[in-house]
């Protein structure tokens, strides 16, 4: 029997921007319960990312009695409703994707946009409106919000110890923006697992994470570094794609809390092949 845990779960409410650590969450049909429902968009409807406007990773979200609230440096801070029904329906982009989203309010579109110094939109993924994962890596009732492809990131913490150990200065796992961080086991196991079950929810992992420039960024001063992505180039590149991290589907509704035992039930070959 092996001794992994779950010891760290992260919700990223606003798609790119800085996330919330919780200590127990609930689990809903497109992931953790708010993750990535709220996006910015620009003016023709495409998904707006720090890869983009690097300055996103600077603005703070918090839950408090039922509402969001985002901060940033020299702002009043925003409140918004933690979930939206009702407002003008519009078609957004996400990569490939064709997303149905509510947008907010326009004072909430000033906000953000003098934050940014970049006009954009704020929109919430509605709670009637399915969105599939790729069929290639999914199940038709396979469903997530304005992630880019999958409900859940999942790394362990000495994947990352072991790239922190070929870096001349370490970087910390906020720079991956994971769902769930796994601790015990050794580094880079999760390339191979492929079912595993954490508290009372199965997952599938059928697809490694290909890495984009957002690791690059540093997420206390949103500034472009060299690192990690020099060395992901290094060690983990395969088919001049960078990998970090496994995506994961699950098969049921539930609750995550960490420190929740993480069994792995079915292991396959490492994904990507390094």
């Amino acid at each position: 029997m092996n001794a992994y845990h779950v010891s760290e779960l992260i919700i990223y409410p606003v798609k790119s921007l800085a996330g919330i650590s919780v200590k127990h969450w609930q689990v809903t049909p497109t992931g953790l319960y708010m993750d990535r429902k709220w996006m910015l968009i620009d003016d023709a409807g495409q998904f707006m990312s720090q890869r983009r406007l690097p300055a996103m990773a600077l603005i703070h979200t918090a839950i408090h009695d039922n509402c969001l609230v985002l901060s940033a440096s020299g702002m009043t801070e925003l409140t918004l409703p933690l979930s939206l029904s009702e407002g003008t329906r519009l078609t957004t982009t996400v990569w490939h994707d064709q997303c149905e989203a509510i947008h907010f309010s326009s004072a909430a579109d000033e906000w953000l946009s003098t934050v940014l110094q970049h006009h954009c939109r704020l929109v919430y993924h509605p709670d009637d409106s399915h969105r599939a994962v790729d069929p290639l890596y999914s199940h038709a009732t396979d469903q997530t919000a304005f992630s880019d492809g999958f409900p859940f990131l999942i790394i362990s913490e000495n994947s990352l110890h072991a790239l922190n150990h070929a870096l001349t200065e370490p970087v910390s796992m906020r720079r991956f923006r994971p769902n769930l961080v796994i601790s015990g086991c050794p580094a880079y196991a999760e390339d191979s697992w492929r079912e595993i079950r954490i508290g009372t929810i199965d997952f599938r992992l059928p697809k490694a994470c290909s890495r984009c420039s957002v690791p690059a960024l540093d997420p206390d001063t949103a500034l472009l570094t060299k690192e990690p992505l020099a060395t992901l180039n290094r060690l983990r590149k395969w088919q001049n794609k960078l990998y970090f991290g496994q995506n994961a589907l699950h098969n049921q509704c539930g609750d995550l809390h960490v420190g929740d035992a993480v069994m792995v039930n079915t292991t396959g070959a490492m994904q990507p092949p390094l």
